[in-house]
């Protein structure tokens, strides 16, 4: 059995989910060397392991200017970095596990795809809702048949209000300034499945939708911009007061180690870093002054090849999950992402018929509902030239599904219905 070694490029939430997943696999995997800014996250992984200290590099391009280390690079870092990133690990002849989205604009995006095509490099990117359980059975029922030809599909991510204020308002993905545009820095997972779902091309994209409620307008009168500062007239009521989400709540280990961006130290910040936090990081500011600037709700409308249509939205106000209703010639499927099962009335019998799930729930801890281990899984088998599989997808496949994010934001700003054949020609892509 080959063993891949690897070289990690990002050392945070997403880069070490991946490292400890391939830890558990030795066999397969050695992780040879760390790239991260941060001291304590690439501490973190060079004990875990056992990198010796020449093959911990704190700076990310550092890594890059060296001669080819490994077969697989893993790129973890921020949006705004995975274009440069990916570029160089091509030109090195790496094999790539690339965190979405692919890059901020679709003009990166299909420069990663066309540079990879030209190298001969295999890039998988990081679509871990393909190798879950749950999406995994979907496509495996539709698959079989038992929805029959695909006309319809209505599907929802459902954020989750604190989420949305935790990584969209205050978090990493608050701007575009410096991330991709919400539908793709959070949505590019649900894009790629619809899609994956009925495997025919997108043709037409319009969407509608618009940050309205994160914003100064709907800020109480007196509010601080910061909550630590006191004084705000709604500090007992606010679902979003930073003070009670983070400082207060000792058992939310998740949001107190991203505010001081500890959670990959293993341990617990203690009230005094979580309050010296709040006070000089954005994870302090009040949720409508928070300087941000994405959606807070989206509806994305799609016409694929054949008529099927697909409505999609993505919005903030809700406790968080996935749901999915299938509309076929031969039935109705439907599920929740949160459930043990999916459900399918079929047609033949005007009977409910319930297919179990092996693994359920997903949350920002709960490593995506098993996608996080399944797509370690299939890597392994997809880059050793062995794969039998149905979820993997190569990087020409993931661009061409974010394409369909990048005409939905076009298609929201300027009230049109947009081609998505007019974005591949644009890029020198084919929409097949």
């Amino acid at each position: 059995m080959k063993q891949f070694s690897v070289i990690l490029i990002g050392a945070g939430n997403r880069g070490l989910a991946y490292t400890k997943v391939m830890l558990r696999s030795p066999e397969k995997f050695q992780v040879v060397a760390v790239a991260e800014p941060d001291e304590a996250r690439r501490k973190t992984v060079q004990q875990l392991c056992g990198i010796p200290d020449e093959m911990c590099f704190a700076d990310c391009d550092a890594i890059l200017s060296c001669p080819k280390m490994a077969d697989i690079a893993l790129i973890a870092t921020q949006d705004d970095q995975h274009h440069d990133m990916a570029l160089k690990a091509i030109d090195l002849g790496y094999d790539l596990l690339l965190e979405k989205p692919v890059a901020r604009t679709a003009r990166d995006c299909a420069d990663v795809a066309l540079a990879a095509k030209a190298k001969g490099v295999k890039v998988l990117v990081c679509h871990v809702l393909r190798y879950t359980p749950f999406y995994g059975k979907i496509k495996e029922l539709v698959m079989e048949g038992k929805v029959g030809e695909i006309y319809s599909i209505v599907a929802v991510e459902a954020v989750g209000h604190r989420h949305q204020s935790h990584s969209f308002v205050r978090g990493n993905w608050h701007t575009e300034e410096t991330s991709a545009p919400m539908i793709l820095a959070k949505s590019c997972h649900d894009l790629d499945i619809l899609q994956w779902i009925i495997d025919k091309p997108c043709k037409k994209v319009s969407s509608f939708g618009d940050l309205t409620y994160f914003t100064p307008a709907n800020a109480p009168e007196g509010a601080p911009v910061r909550c630590v500062d006191g004084g705000c007239p709604a500090a007992d009521t606010c679902h979003y007061n930073c003070m009670k989400l983070y400082y207060e709540d000792e058992k939310n280990t998740w949001f107190r180690g991203a505010a001081c961006r500890g959670f990959a130290k293993g341990s617990v910040p203690t009230n005094e870093e979580v309050l010296e936090a709040l006070k000089n990081t954005d994870y302090g500011l009040c949720v409508f002054h928070a300087n941000n600037d994405v959606v807070d709700h989206q509806v994305v409308n799609m016409e694929f090849e054949g008529g099927a249509t697909v409505s999609f939205s993505m919005n903030a106000f809700n406790k968080g999950g996935r749901y999915i209703r299938i509309f076929g010639s031969e039935g109705e499927l439907y599920a929740n992402a949160s459930d043990d099962h999916i459900t399918l009335y079929s047609f033949d019998d005007r009977q409910l018929h319930e297919f179990p799930v092996l693994a359920q729930g997903e949350s920002i801890t709960s490593g995506h509902g098993g996608g996080d281990q399944g797509i370690i899984a299939e890597m392994y088998e997809y880059f050793s030239g062995e794969y039998k599989g149905f979820r993997a997808a190569d990087i020409e496949i993931s661009v061409k599904n974010h394409f369909i994010g990048f005409a939905a934001e076009k298609a929201r700003h300027n009230d049109t219905v947009e081609s998505i054949d007019e974005f591949f020609a644009e890029y020198g892509l084919k929409n097949d």
